[in-house]
């Protein structure tokens, strides 16, 4: 019986940072600049019904809280280096109960077209490392999971980033996304993902000048995962497609987001990717689980999110 480790943190559509569900610890969304000033600060929070990355739990589909703050530096008023800093709760099987990011990048302005690049840190402090039944990770000293599956102490990783954005009119953004990991989760195999985005917002006209707003948006993405290392017996990992599709109200510097999101992943490819330590037998099998143990935490789902979000350049002058 093989397991992985569990799919990490949530890529938004509404948002600007990482391409999955809602904005978990993503920065406000990157417009070309209007006016140049040479430093500028981002900082937001936010409480959401479950922490979903590219489709997956990370919070056990749980509530999760999460905050960020990003420092910016404009080297013109169309070119912006900046760094930051984020924090999640989330609820991994190797009992991991927070989430700390660092990243760095630029974000040039072409007319319309806004790229970032840059490479984002995900930490994963505190956790337990979990042998496994089968015999893979037997340098853990720990015993298994409940249920079989196994996971290493340290599931820290990184990956480096290429986004675009169009801003089409007033009303339509359209978007590109693309990251690659030499180590997804530290599982040893690589992890490519790519996604399209689309935010269609309200006319400004329709609410006048209440500070109120809203929005539909939605992504497509794909995971590529190659092979695990010895720890996890050399599995090939499922490759997968995500989607999601979702509403927004805003009101200053709140957002209100209600959300769908869904994968294809198998329940039995979903618990050999995560190691979820709440699967329970069901009769799910597939090539790299032959245990019969299946997990929940890849499959349809809805997330309420409420954050904030703002500037210094804008918010608090």
């Amino acid at each position: 019986m093989r397991k992985t480790v569990l799919v990490f943190a949530m890529v938004t559509l509404g948002g600007a940072a990482e391409a999955a569900d809602l904005p978990v610890k993503a920065p406000l969304p990157v417009q070309p600049l209007a006016a140049f000033d040479p430093w500028d600060v981002a900082v937001g929070a936010g409480i959401a019904s479950n922490y979903l990355f590219r489709g997956v739990t990370q919070s056990n589909h749980a509530p999760s809280v999460s905050a960020y703050f990003e420092p910016r530096f404009n080297l013109t008023k169309d070119f912006q280096i900046y760094a930051g800093m984020g924090a999640s709760s989330i609820a991994f099987p190797n009992r991991t109960g927070v989430e700390l990011d660092g990243y760095f990048g630029i974000r040039p302005a072409f007319g319309p077209v806004t790229f970032d690049f840059g490479v984002w840190y995900y930490g994963y402090p505190g956790g337990t490392c979990f042998a496994g039944v089968a015999g893979f990770g037997a340098e853990c000293a720990s015993s298994a999971l409940p249920n079989g599956n196994f996971i290493k102490k340290d599931v820290s990783f990184y990956e480096g980033y290429a986004k675009v954005a169009w801003t089409v009119n007033d009303t339509v953004i359209l978007g590109g996304n693309a990251y690659y990991s030499p180590s997804f989760l530290n599982t040893g195999a690589e992890g490519t993902y790519a996604s399209v985005t689309a935010k269609i917002a309200a006319p400004s006209s329709l609410f006048g000048t209440s500070g109120i707003g809203a929005y539909l948006s939605g992504e497509f993405g794909r995971q590529w995962l190659g092979t695990s290392d010895a720890f996890y017996g050399h599995i090939k990992l499922a490759d997968y497609n995500t989607w999601n599709i979702g509403v927004g109200v805003t009101y200053k510097v709140f957002t209100l987001d209600v959300r769908y999101s869904d994968t294809n992943l198998s329940r039995a490819d979903c618990n050999a990717f995560t190691g979820d330590h709440t699967a329970r037998f069901d009769g799910s099998f597939s090539p790299v689980n032959l245990s019969g143990v299946g997990s929940r935490w890849c499959g349809a789902t809805g997330i309420v999110k409420l954050s904030a979000d703002l500037t210094a350049m804008t918010n608090l002058k």
